[in-house]
């Protein structure tokens, strides 16, 4: 039967069988070089899915504010979530405990002390029943909320903060310094406050020529890095009030840019290209002549706002107005900046919160945990390590900031830096007992009576020398007024508080 086959035949099986050694041959050469290895690149951080909770584990009812300011209209801590909301006659936000899910209702009291609507408000990291809000109304405010929430509402702050010209924009707190805040208005001014004294300590006013889109601190606190609507992103030393390094057309685009400090002292924006083109892009302050690396996205028109995550050097991308978060592992490896996953919803985000680590799960390997703003609710979202096993994993929770500071604010203000206070989340976190925040004002007129006091205290020793004859006059003057008009009154009025004797 071989025999009888024709030879074409022969060269034919001959022909594939070649092509399928050959095939062999490069599949072989493929999996064995480093294109492989780029390909499927190894990171624990791969198989991260998001998954949104029930509804009744949400935040109903809630009328999200309206206003036309790209923040993120939410701040998270381990014991309350803070959403600004729709309010007449002002500006407000609303304070609920983590627990309290469900609808909430229409009457639930606010903070409700701004004149102006609300456009920024922050968590102090270093206690988590304080909280700062900046405002159109030009000011900023700090508010201390009770320990089990709000019952009636809170139209007082602990302190007013009043400095900026124009509309407050940006509130963030120093990670280190206690009672260290930062503000930027559309005045294009930073203040950096010390809230325990209610004083605006350093003040930035030349350096940003246009609205400040974005400030962030970096790790210890030591430096801050800006965006601005002039397109140049700035790395500043607050204390020297000295531009350490800045980049021209960080993004060419017209839209805001974003940008924020990683842990290892890089500079991560987001932005647009001339196209209109949704961009991120990773910097080196030492070295901002070229980024270290650029990606285009897409070509949606909302601004992505950048949450990080230092433990895991994870970013996640939220884009206002958009339906998904995406999310990026930063290396050391080329392309530096490694897509790794997107989760979407069908509903449209009209902000977001980011929970700190101490505030998460560790039993359900949980890495992040965002509430996600719809128009009348608020979202959890969870983001999940895949893992078998029941034990605590230390590779996804290394030690992270806890809300112990290193330092006190007037120890940051004269040239101290201390990194975060870590701790370990092997056995989850457990809150300790908040400190109440005492504000302690300098009055600018203490000096000026203690002046007075001692021009007028050799008068006031002769004036208490001689009782008898003071005490003496006041009851005559006292019988005198009996039966004269109001002027006689008021001349007895200045003679019984006139140092000079005689005069009686």
């Amino acid at each position: 039967y071989y025999l009888s086959i024709s030879p074409s035949v022969h060269a034919n099986n001959l022909m594939r069988s070649c092509h399928l050694i050959a095939s062999f041959i490069i599949l072989d050469l493929f999996f064995s070089t480093d294109m492989f290895k780029r390909v499927v690149r190894q990171s624990k951080f791969r198989h991260v899915f998001g998954q949104a909770v029930k509804n009744d584990q949400c935040y109903d009812d809630i009328r999200v504010s309206r206003v036309t300011w790209d923040s993120a209209f939410c701040a998270v801590n381990p014991k309350f979530v803070a959403i600004i909301v729709e309010a007449s006659g002002g500006g407000a936000f609303m304070v609920l405990p983590l627990h309290k899910t469900g609808r909430i209702d229409k009457a639930y009291p606010t903070v409700c002390g701004h004149t102006g609507p609300v456009l920024d408000i922050d968590w102090c990291p270093h206690n988590d029943q304080v909280i700062a809000s900046g405002s159109e109304d030009c000011t900023v405010m700090v508010w201390q909320i009770p320990e089990n929430g709000l019952v009636t509402s809170m139209p007082e702050p602990v302190v007013v903060l009043e400095g900026h010209s124009k509309r407050v924009g940006i509130v963030t707190w120093h990670p280190t310094a206690r009672n260290v805040l930062l503000s930027a208005g559309c005045d294009n001014v930073i203040i950096i406050w010390n809230v325990g004294t209610g004083e605006a300590i350093i003040t930035l006013e030349d350096m940003h020529p246009d609205i400040i889109f974005s400030v962030c601190w970096n790790r210890n606190g030591s430096l801050i890095c800006t965006a601005c609507k002039d397109k140049k992103v700035r790395v500043i030393d607050p204390r020297k009030e000295d531009i350490v390094a800045e980049k021209d057309k960080a993004h060419e685009g017209a839209r805001p840019i974003r940008a924020i400090f990683l842990s290892d002292g890089k500079v991560f924006t987001t932005g647009f290209s001339r196209m209109s083109e949704r961009q991120l892009a990773l910097w080196d302050p030492d070295n901002m002549e070229e980024p270290v690396s650029v990606h285009e996205m897409d070509t949606s028109n909302g601004v992505l706002l950048p949450f990080y995550d230092p433990d895991t050097n994870v970013v996640y991308l939220c884009g206002k107005g958009d339906s998904s978060i995406r999310y990026f592992e930063i290396t050391d490896e080329a392309p530096f900046v490694h897509y790794l996953n997107t989760f979407t919803t069908k509903e449209p985000q009209r902000g977001m919160g980011y929970m700190p680590k101490r505030g998460l799960d560790v039993n359900k390997c949980e890495i992040a945990r965002f509430y996600k703003l719809h128009e009348r609710k608020c979202e959890p979202i969870i983001m999940t390590v895949p893992r078998k096993s029941d034990l605590f994993q230390d590779d996804l929770y290394p030690d992270t900031a806890g809300p112990e500071a290193p330092m006190e604010a007037e120890e940051w203000f004269e040239g101290k830096n201390g990194d975060p206070v870590l701790i370990s989340l092997k056995h989850g976190y457990i809150p300790g007992k908040n400190r109440d925040l005492k504000v302690v004002k300098k009055n600018i007129l203490d000096n000026k009576l203690s002046k007075n006091t001692e021009n007028t205290t050799p008068a006031i020793k002769t004036a208490t020398s001689t009782p008898s004859i003071v005490s003496g006059t006041r009851l005559l003057i006292y019988f005198c007024c009996l039966d004269c008009h109001s002027t006689a009154f008021h001349f007895a009025f200045l003679c019984t508080f006139s140092s000079q004797i005689s005069i009686l």
